[in-house]
């Protein structure tokens, strides 16, 4: 059951809006968002881009000149869609120009992407190419009345994709072993309810993710016969700079590791690991050879790691 990684693609809005203007909308001072989150400016949306909108000109952008035929299956990851049912999965496949290939919506906030990866390397072998993609449009959602400080200043809008195939010719990385898992007795310690405001208890997802996510990656890791010091870079969804730091320093691993580019994104939920891959692999080709880490954490809680090496 061997899975590649053969290219990532991103969209993110033109719209830049700086800690100045959403600490005003928050209430809160520009310095202080920066010290608490590591962020200093997130992208937003217009009005009239939809999820969809977004996760096509990703998908795109990841696909390139590949021939519809050769697509055999799509999944869409994120949790922030504008309708409950039929999820966005179909109307991108439709776009990209699929009559019926399969989509599959896995609507799940900041670990989509991980488990659609986890997905798509395990069905690689049957379906041959895989697209996985993951969109936000976290603003819609932090702007809805009352306007909670602690989550409006974290949060951003874009959109991620990764084509997985069962076939080596042109591959970033070949995906080793991966491992996901959920614990539904945090479930309410973030939620989103259908049109009310996001809800989040920051000390318990701060707490549950710096200690799961080091251990499920420590355990893969193991299990590979790896360890931490090892990996060339741990590429993570971008969800809190001090979080990020936490778990490099529970892995013992210097913090600049840990690819970050939350300062200019924000939070992208399900998006932020793709757009984090896209970006060291476009700008850092890792050497062959290097091992590679991917990894998130998200409400449910649902959390886990994926272990790929360069080609």
């Amino acid at each position: 059951m061997t899975a590649y990684l053969k290219r990532f693609g991103v969209y993110l809005p033109a719209r830049v809006v700086t800690n100045d203007e959403i600490g005003k909308l928050a209430g809160c001072e520009a310095a202080w968002i920066q010290q608490v989150s590591g962020i200093e400016e997130r992208r937003w949306a217009g009005e009239r881009e939809s999820v969809a909108d977004m996760a096509v000109e990703a998908a795109l952008r990841c696909l390139g000149a590949m021939p519809v035929t050769e697509l055999g299956l799509i999944v869409f990851a994120g949790g922030s869609a504008e309708r409950r049912f039929p999820g966005p999965a179909a109307t991108v496949a439709h776009r990209l120009g699929h009559d019926s290939t399969p989509a599959i919506d896995l609507p799940m906030a900041s670990a989509g992407s991980l488990f659609a990866l986890d997905l798509a390397r395990r069905l690689a072998p049957q379906y041959g190419n895989i697209l996985v993609v993951a969109a936000e449009k976290m603003s819609s959602v932090i702007l809805r009345e009352p306007v909670d400080r602690s989550t409006a200043i974290l949060f951003g809008d874009g959109a991620g994709a990764c084509l997985v195939s069962a076939d080596s010719a042109g591959a970033i990385g070949e995906v080793v072993d991966s491992a996901v898992s959920t614990d539904g007795a945090y479930a309410e310690d973030l939620r989103l309810g259908f049109g009310g405001p996001l809800e989040m208890n920051g000390r318990s997802v701060i707490l549950q993710a710096s200690r799961k996510i080091p251990r499920a990656i420590g355990a893969l890791l193991e299990r590979n016969g790896r360890t931490a010091a090892e990996v060339g870079v741990f590429l993570m969804h971008q969800a809190n700079q001090n979080l990020i730091v936490r778990v490099a320093q529970a892995l013992e691993v210097p913090p600049e590791r840990f690819f970050s580019n939350i300062a200019r994104y924000g939070n992208t939920s399900s998006a932020s690991m793709l757009i984090a891959a896209e970006e060291y692999c476009a700008t850092r080709p890792p050497r062959p050879g290097t091992p590679i880490v991917l990894a998130a954490f998200g409400a449910g809680f649902h959390w886990g790691a994926l272990l790929a090496v360069a080609q």
